[in-house]
């Protein structure tokens, strides 16, 4: 990836899913939202291993918990999802690309939030989503 060397985060960097996946596989936009039941426009990736954790534990999907560490095949930007709206500046090295991003490892072990961490996630979000403030600008 040499488009964004010196522009954003040097990596490494993660994708969190439930998705079973092989190393050489691309993640690719145009596919459906771990989040929401719609087709993504971008594909989500971060450079914080605690928010691929978080990515992997909120996935809906009823699968393996796991995070793959990806390279970006093209240009990306901050996830303007979280950047500045929900913290500032990019504290969650967070962000989405309309390229594909490489898979080039899964991490074999990693720790997770507790239950009670996740619980009271899910129930945050529940509440937003109630509120019709769930919106992800893709």
């Amino acid at each position: 990836m040499k488009e964004n060397e010196d522009l954003l985060d040097k990596g490494p960097f993660f994708h969190g899913t439930k998705a079973a996946l092989q190393i050489g596989d691309l993640l690719e936009p145009q596919n459906q939202s771990n989040y929401q039941d719609k087709k993504s426009n971008h594909i989500y990736f971060t450079a914080s291993l605690d928010a691929a954790k978080w990515g992997a534990e909120l996935a809906t999907a009823h699968f393996k918990e796991r995070i793959y560490i990806v390279e970006p095949l093209g240009k990306f930007e901050d996830d303007p999802n979280l950047t500045n709206k929900r913290f500032p500046g990019n504290p969650t090295r967070s962000y989405r690309s309309t390229s594909p991003l490489k898979i080039v490892a899964e991490l074999g072990s990693w720790q997770r939030h507790t239950e009670e961490e996740i619980n009271h996630m899910l129930s945050s979000l529940k509440a937003l989503r109630e509120q019709g403030k769930d919106v992800i600008s893709d």
